[in-house]
C-alpha cells in the first residue's frame, strides 16, 4: 500500500491514552494461581509490547512499500486495512515491477496508547501517532490512529483499522482502574449499537434517510457525489453496499467520557460502471492491474471502506452518529 485513499475533507487523527498489561489471576482454594483470561478483565497489552507492535508494523510496512511486495507486511495487517493494503501492493507490483522508486519511509512518532481491559479473545488496543506522511505538516497536523488486534497470545499484533483524524476529532476516553473501557457490540446505551452501524450506514447510503447520521463529507456529501456520478452522459454508475462484521472486520469501540463511544467499523461496496454502446469505461492502471475478465463496456470495482465514528448516548434524537473518518480502497475489479 503506497498511498491510502483518505476521503472527505483533509483531516487527521485522534489522541489516545496509555496502558499497562497484567494477567487476570485468581487464587484457588488450594492456594495455586490460575489464569482465567476467559472470565477476568485483563489489559490487552502493556506499553512496552504496544510500542514493539507499532515498531514491527512500521518496519514491515516500509519493507513492503519499498519493494511493492505484499508478502512483506501480510503478517502485520488484517481486516479492512489488510485488504486495502494487500490489494494496493499487488496492483503496484504490476504497474511498477521494479519497486517503489519514490519510497519515503513511514515514521510514526509521539505514540499514545489506549489500552482497554476485556475478558477473553480477541484483544485489541489503539495507537494514536504522528505521521510524516501528513498532508498538513506542523503543529496540530493529522495523526494516524491504528487499531491493533490479535486472536490469541501466539499470534502477532496486526493492524485492522487505520483512521487519519485531527486532534479535535479524538474524544476523551472513559477509564476504569486506569484502562480504557471497550463497548459491547450490542451495547444498548448508545444511539446505535456498534454491531448495527454497518447495516444502518448501508441503509442510509441506499435510501438517503439520514436517521442517526449527521450531515457531512462521509454521509450527505458522499451520497451527493454518488448521485452526480450516476448521471454522467454516456456512463451509468451503480452502487451496492454491504455491511461487514465478520472476524477481523468486527466493529471495535471505546467508551468516551460523555457517555458515547468512538467506534471503528467496516463496509464493502461494489461500483459498477457501464458505458454507452460502442464505448468503454476509463480504467486507471492501478485498477486494471487488479482486474479479471475482459473489459468491453462494463467494469465492476469492489471496494473496502472503514469508518471511524463518534456515537452519542442512547436517546439522542438526531445526529447520533458523526462519521469523522473514512478510508477506502479498491480490492478487486472485473471487466465485462
Amino acid at each position: 500500500m503506497r498511498r491510502l485513499r483518505r476521503t472527505g475533507r483533509k483531516r487527521p487523527a485522534d489522541t489516545l491514552l496509555a496502558a499497562v498489561t497484567a494477567t487476570g489471576l485468581a487464587l484457588t482454594a488450594s492456594g495455586c494461581v490460575t489464569v482465567h483470561g476467559e472470565r477476568e478483565l485483563i489489559p490487552a497489552t502493556n506499553r512496552t509490547e504496544a510500542a514493539q507492535a507499532l515498531k514491527d508494523f512500521t518496519e514491515a510496512f516500509n519493507k513492503a512499500d519499498k519493494a511493492y511486495d505484499p508478502t512483506l507486511d501480510a503478517g502485520r495487517v488484517t481486516g479492512p486495512l489488510g485488504e486495502i493494503n494487500q490489494a494496493g501492493l499487488r496492483s503496484r507490483q504490476v504497474t511498477s515491477p521494479g519497486g517503489n522508486k519514490d519510497h519515503q519511509p513511514l515514521e510514526l512518532t509521539d505514540a499514545r496508547y489506549v489500552i482497554p481491559r476485556k475478558a477473553g479473545w480477541p484483544r485489541w488496543f489503539v495507537a494514536d501517532t504522528d505521521s510524516n506522511r501528513d498532508e498538513d505538516q506542523g503543529p496540530g497536523d493529522n495523526r494516524w490512529v491504528l487499531v491493533f488486534v490479535r486472536a490469541a497470545a501466539a499470534q502477532p499484533w496486526q493492524v485492522a483499522y487505520l483512521s487519519i483524524l485531527t486532534p479535535d476529532e479524538i474524544p476523551a476516553f472513559r477509564t476504569e482502574a486506569g484502562y480504557a473501557v471497550p463497548v459491547a457490540a450490542d451495547a444498548k446505551d448508545l444511539a446505535v449499537a456498534p454491531a448495527a452501524l454497518g447495516e444502518r450506514y448501508v441503509s442510509f447510503l441506499k435510501d438517503g434517510q439520514q436517521g442517526p447520521f449527521a450531515a457531512g463529507p462521509h454521509t450527505t456529501e458522499w451520497r451527493a457525489e454518488r448521485k452526480k456520478a450516476a448521471s454522467r452522459p454516456g456512463l451509468a454508475t451503480q452502487y451496492v453496499d454491504q455491511p461487514e462484521n465478520r472476524g477481523d472486520f468486527a466493529p471495535l469501540g471505546l467508551a468516551t467520557e460523555d457517555g458515547g463511544a468512538l467506534v471503528f467499523f467496516a463496509t464493502r461496496y461494489f461500483e459498477r460502471q457501464t458505458a454507452a454502446p460502442g464505448y468503454r469505461p476509463k480504467v486507471g492502471a492501478d485498477v486494471k492491474a487488479l482486474m479479471t475478465g475482459q473489459l468491453k463496456n462494463t467494469v465492476t470495482k469492489r471496494w473496502v471502506s472503514s469508518q471511524a465514528v463518534l456515537v452519542k448516548p442512547a436517546g439522542t434524537a438526531a445526529d447520533g452518529v458523526v462519521v469523522v473518518g473514512r478510508l477506502q480502497g479498491v480490492t478487486a475489479a472485473e471487466g465485462s
